[in-house]
């Protein structure tokens, strides 16, 4: 099952994907208004059972959507990653995850703008796997793990490279409004038996400058979860975000940075696509 949050008529809801329309949950599986309160509500169950042969409420050009889980309360980030993105960046994969922090103001939705700041003309694409949690827990072993991951969905960490390299601290460079892309959907984790198996892509424009198999991955996914859960509880809504594969565009010869006009679109195997405009800012 895939499901989306948006607005409609100006009103936020969320519902499931179903052909080329929306069958709208909101307030109709235990009174949840948000897909961060059906996860807490344990409503995957629930929610599908209500969906199974329903029309859709409305088509997708009804609605506009907004990230997947529009205010986790928190976002996750995992740097360098991939083996060879470490390398393209001259550094080297340590012994723990490089972990950094998103706001929910940084991320936008499906087919919306992302915004290249005025401060910055270092507006990088980053194609990586979100993970969204649908339990709550702490102190979690990594055998245990995807028993908590509630499904998978696209994220662009579009960064701002020369605020990213301020100083040795990332959080600035990945925290403009609307820079981080994240859905279109959550593809629950029911149809995606082995994450691992997945691959990813990010365009610019038509051209593929990313390509990345998840069982690359340097930390894996129950590693991550494992590894957070000794320092932070994990929520449902919460989300992990796992790293970037190499062809970004700082480590480029010439530099390849969006512009005015570009589309940056994630694809991932199983999962969908994410597409979003690049816009300077007003």
């Amino acid at each position: 099952m895939r499901l989306a949050s948006f607005t409609r008529d100006g009103k936020p809801g969320f519902g499931a994907v179903v052909d080329d329309g929306i069958v709208d949950l909101t307030g109709k599986i235990d009174k949840a208004a948000t897909l961060a309160e059906l996860l807490a509500k344990d409503g995957i169950a629930k929610a599908k059972d209500h969906v199974g042969g329903r029309k859709p409420d409305c088509g997708l050009d009804a609605i506009r959507f907004l990230p997947v889980i529009p205010a986790p309360s928190k976002i996750i980030c995992v740097g360098l990653n991939y083996l060879d993105h470490a390398a393209e960046a001259s550094l080297k994969v340590g012994a723990y995850p490089v972990i950094f922090h998103r706001y929910a103001e940084s991320m936008t939705g499906h087919n919306e703008p992302l915004i290249r700041p005025k401060a910055s003309d270092k507006h990088d694409y980053e194609g990586e796997l979100a993970v969204i949690m649908g339990r709550t827990g702490r102190h979690i072993p990594a055998e245990e793990a995807l028993d908590y991951v509630a499904g998978y969905a696209c994220f662009n960490d579009s960064s701002i490279r020369d605020w990213q390299f301020h100083t040795n601290q990332y959080g600035m460079g990945k925290n403009f409004v609307a820079t981080g892309g994240f859905g279109p959907w959550m593809t629950t984790a029911d149809e995606i038996p082995d994450y691992r198996t997945l691959t990813l892509e990010t365009y610019v424009s038509g051209e593929r400058l990313q390509l990345g198999h998840l069982k690359d991955l340097a930390f894996d996914v129950p590693g991550l979860i494992s590894y957070v859960s000794e320092a932070l509880p994990w929520h449902p809504g919460d989300v992990l975000v796992t790293g970037t594969p190499s062809g970004v565009g700082f480590a480029r010869k010439p530099p390849r940075f969006l512009h005015d006009g570009d589309v940056v679109e994630v694809r991932i195997s199983t999962i969908g696509s994410l597409m979003n405009p690049v816009v300077d800012e007003a």
